[in-house]
């Protein structure tokens, strides 16, 4: 009997084994890899949805699996740069060396906006490469998909052609549901915006929005009493339509602005698991539209 038993634990436990090991900086690119290698690919997530993505501590369980990864799937563009260099040296992982063929940046397969003409530190946390919060375009997501699916089979070639089903089978479902995204965003178009953080640069481009105000004086620093004065002055001139924040940003300065000014504060899950409602990436943008368009309602 024991040897039965034992059998069966490995024959179970045979998939999980042999899976792709992913380490996946942001929950978009662990949601997105989970999409395209189902149960070939073994995702760990290092960040999630309430968690500022700039931000995060290389603990030990994080290099306990950073280790062991076989592919790392990030945003690049130095949004991971506070942390991501330090957990690769830590862990001594050649496969996720930036180089390497398990080196996944998803900013090196779109076209970046945001890139600054001259880089000066002084003006906040400005990033040289350009704004790398791609995932607030459902078109980047289609574009790292494209990527995403070469790299797990140029990986894991055995399993090539469940890869490339699973990668068609996505693009048609995300292709239809732009489709329904872009129909229902027509009424946002042109609406102007006050935004917490720079970091819905893809969204606005989308979607045509117009942003005329952050919340921060530069990017990377805490609103200011200063700053928030001078914004509500400059407001009540010319008022704005919503008044935005990501879910993992504190909610105190778009609500006093909200208060003052009677513009609507809105969150945004921004990612995966960033909301109750958001545990998708279809979600996240079924959700978002949904709240611009309950803000902006006439």
């Amino acid at each position: 009997m024991k040897t039965i038993l034992t059998v069966m634990a490995l024959l179970f436990s045979a998939p999980a084994l042999s899976a792709l090991k992913v380490l996946a900086c942001e929950p978009e690119w662990a949601a997105l890899t989970e999409e395209l290698g189902g149960g070939h690919v073994s995702v760990t997530r290092a960040t999630n949805g309430l968690q500022d993505p700039h931000h995060v501590q290389a603990r030990p369980s994080l290099i306990s699996k950073a280790r062991r990864a076989q592919l790392l799937v990030c945003t690049g563009a130095e949004l991971e740069a506070g942390w991501l260099p330090l957990l690769q040296h830590k862990t001594g992982n050649a496969a996720i060396q930036a180089g390497a063929p398990g080196y996944f940046m998803a900013t090196d397969y779109v076209e970046m906006l945001g890139v600054p003409a001259v880089l000066d530190r002084s003006q906040g946390d400005v990033h040289a490469k350009g704004n790398p919060h791609i995932q607030t375009d459902p078109r980047n997501i289609l574009k790292v998909a494209t990527a995403l699916r070469q790299r797990l089979q140029s990986l894991d070639p055995a399993h090539a052609d469940d890869y490339e089903k699973r990668y068609q089978d996505f693009k048609q479902r995300w292709q239809q549901a732009m489709q329904g995204w872009n129909r229902q965003a027509q009424s946002l178009r042109g609406k102007h915006i006050v935004v917490h953080h720079n970091n819905w640069l893809y969204m606005n481009a989308w979607l045509g929005l117009q942003q005329v105000a952050t919340l921060e004086p530069k990017p990377g620093i805490p609103p200011t009493t200063d700053h928030l004065a001078a914004l509500l002055h400059k407001l009540k001139q010319q008022p704005a339509d919503v008044i935005l924040y990501a879910a993992y940003q504190s909610s105190r300065s778009a609500h006093w602005l909200s208060e003052k000014t009677g513009i609507p504060a809105v969150k945004l899950p921004f990612t995966v698991d960033g909301d109750d409602k958001a545990q998708t990436l279809f979600d996240v943008f079924d959700v978002t539209l949904e709240r611009l368009q309950q803000a902006m309602q006439p």
